[in-house]
């Protein structure tokens, strides 16, 4: 029997590189709830996985188009109880939210995307002068 491959873990610093988001956000986010910590050391610091370093880069996607951390919340209780069964998997409840949250985010690219081609139609008239 081949034995368990050991979890890789990191510290919140590591964690806040890799992900380009500060030390203060990552605490803040393990304060209210939205990303805990897998694990402490025996001094007490926080140690993340990949699965966590994963979830953040998820929520840190979401930041810029505007989701609040009450939406983010709800998006990864979504996410965490997904059937596992695929695309075949049955239409649920659960299936049919997240497919609102992927609507959501659709409406909101695309009112990101209006608003770059009006930042470049006025670099463009400032350039002209």
């Amino acid at each position: 029997m081949t034995p368990p491959t050991p979890v890789v873990t990191m510290h919140i610093g590591e964690l806040a590189e890799k992900t380009g988001l500060s030390l203060r956000t990552i605490r803040h986010y393990d304060e209210i709830g939205l990303l805990k910590a897998s694990g402490r050391t025996d001094g007490g610091f926080r140690l993340y996985t990949q699965d966590d370093q994963g979830r953040l880069m998820l929520i840190r996607r979401m930041k810029p188009l505007g989701f609040s951390l009450d939406e983010m919340t709800a998006l990864l209780k979504i996410i965490d109880t997904l059937p596992t069964g695929g695309a075949d998997a049955p239409q649920t409840a659960v299936r049919r939210e997240l497919d609102d949250f992927i609507a959501q985010t659709v409406e909101r690219r695309q009112k990101l995307q209006d608003q770059l081609g009006m930042a470049d139609e006025f670099l463009a008239l400032l350039r002209a002068q």
